[in-house]
């Protein structure tokens, strides 16, 4: 189960980082982070749902990505 959990953050982890090669150091750093710790929130809180790691890691990539604009 462990080995599932990571290979869910792997894929979610560059499923963010695709879409920052326009983005500061700082908000990269800001839209990972985020997306790691949003990944095991929705995983602990799911139980070890694979919907619920990938969902959490979405929505927290999102915020951290917002959190760290510097247009804002």
């Amino acid at each position: 189960m462990k080995s599932r959990i990571l290979a869910t953050l792997a894929v979610a982890s560059m499923i963010g980082l695709s879409g920052c090669a326009s983005m500061s150091d700082r908000q990269t750093a800001g839209t990972v982070g985020g997306a790691v710790i949003g990944g095991v929130v929705g995983n602990a809180l799911t139980g070890g749902s694979t919907l619920g790691t990938v969902g959490g890691a979405a929505a927290g990539g999102y915020i951290g990505n917002r959190a760290t604009d510097p247009k804002r």
